[in-house]
C-alpha cells in the first residue's frame, strides 16, 4: 500500500465547471502535463477551469478541484500507471511505450510525493497560475482537527430573522465511502 491522491465531490460543481469531471474515489495526478501543447491564454470557459484548478482522475481522464490523500494497492496503483501510459502514448505524442511509461512513472511519482507529505484524510486543492517563468502549481490543504472525525470544511448559512443555521460537510465520511 502506498499513499495516493483520491478526488472527491462534495457537490455538484465539478459537473457543472469541467467537460469531463472525475469520478469519486479515482487515483489522481496532479496533471499539468494535460496543457503542454496549449496557451494558458487562450484558453477558455472549462478549459481554463481545468487548467487553473484541476487535478487529473485516472481512468475517466476527468477533472476534480478537490484531492484527499488515501492509499492505493500494488494492483490499483499498475492499473492507473500503465492507463496514464496509454493516454501519454495514444494522445499526448511519446514516441514509444517506454517514454510513455516512464513519463507516468514521473507524474504518478510526484503525486505519491504530494501524498506523502500529509496525513491520510488531508484535503487537497491546487492552483495553476502563468509566471514569468512559465507555470506555478501552488497547493494548499485542510486537514482534520483534533479527535473529531469531523472536518467542517464549508458553511453553508442561511439567515432569517428568526434563525440561522450552519450545515458542516464530514468530508473524512464522504471519502470513506468515495473510496468503497
Amino acid at each position: 500500500m502506498t499513499r495516493a491522491l483520491r478526488t472527491i465531490r462534495l457537490d455538484v460543481s465539478d459537473t457543472v465547471v469541467f467537460d469531463c469531471a472525475a469520478e469519486p474515489g479515482e487515483i489522481a495526478v496532479v496533471g499539468g502535463f494535460m496543457f503542454w501543447d496549449d496557451d494558458p491564454a487562450a484558453l477558455a470557459g472549462r478549459a481554463r477551469q481545468a487548467f487553473r484548478a484541476g487535478f487529473l482522475g485516472l481512468p475517466s481522464f476527468g477533472f476534480s478541484t478537490l484531492v484527499t490523500v488515501g492509499v492505493a494497492g500494488e494492483e490499483e496503483r499498475e492499473a492507473a500507471l500503465a492507463t496514464l501510459a496509454a493516454h501519454i502514448r495514444a494522445h499526448l505524442g511519446a514516441p514509444d511505450d517506454a517514454a510513455a511509461r516512464a513519463a507516468a512513472e514521473e507524474e504518478m511519482g510526484f503525486a505519491e510525493e504530494l501524498a506523502a507529505g500529509h496525513e491520510p484524510g488531508t484535503v487537497i486543492a491546487l492552483t495553476r497560475s502563468v509566471e514569468a517563468d512559465g507555470v506555478r502549481e501552488r497547493f494548499r490543504s485542510l486537514r482534520p482537527r483534533g479527535d473529531t472525525q469531523a472536518l467542517p470544511v464549508i458553511g453553508l448559512v442561511r439567515t432569517d430573522e428568526a434563525e440561522e443555521a450552519a450545515e458542516q460537510v464530514d468530508l473524512v465520511s464522504l471519502m470513506k465511502r468515495g473510496a468503497a
